[in-house]
Parts: C-alpha cells; structure tokens; sequence
C-alpha cells in the first residue's frame, strides 16, 4: 500500500506575518478576519499556517484592506512601521494584478 506523501508547508513566513499583523492593527480575530476579506475561517487559519498561499484575487483583497488602513485617521489602525513593512510587502508583490 503507498501511503500519501504530507503536504509540505510552504514557505511563505511574509504573507504569515502580514496577515497577523494585519490582523493585530484591526484588533479581529481570525474568524472575523476572514468575514472582513469574504474568505473563511479555515483559509486564513492555512495561511498563517503557511500551509496554504492566497490566491490572486485574495492578494487583491489584502491589498484593498491595506489602502483602506494607509488612508484612515482612525488610531485603532496600528503604528506607521507595521503599515509601511506591510505596504513594502505589496511593492515588491504587485504582479498579482490582474
């Protein structure tokens, strides 16, 4: 009998922190993460897991929740370093638009 190869974890410790960060500025927990990006709760669970990637049009969603927090006054937002690490994150990850 074979037996199933594990799914290997990916690798992908920037898009992990990026969402708990985000998660953190926004003061949601997972659950409640996931109804802000119309995904759920198991997906998001993945992707801080690093066992799952977000797919493009989730990179787009992350991207306008990232806006909205550049854009806002309101102090709940988190400080200028967390935004200004996760605005990096994007520059350099921009071929997701489609």
């Amino acid at each position: 009998m074979l037996l199933k190869p594990r799914p290997r974890r990916l690798q992908q410790p920037a898009i992990a922190q990026l969402v708990r960060e985000l998660r953190a500025i926004m003061q949601l927990s997972q659950e409640k993460f996931a109804d802000e990006l119309g995904m759920t709760f198991a997906t998001i669970n993945r992707w801080e897991n690093g066992h799952a990637m977000p797919s493009p049009l989730a990179l787009k969603q992350i991207n306008r929740l990232l806006n909205y927090l550049s854009q806002s006054s309101d102090a709940r937002c988190g400080d200028g370093a967390t935004l200004s690490a996760a605005n990096m994150f994007w520059a350099r990850n921009q071929t997701h638009e489609g």
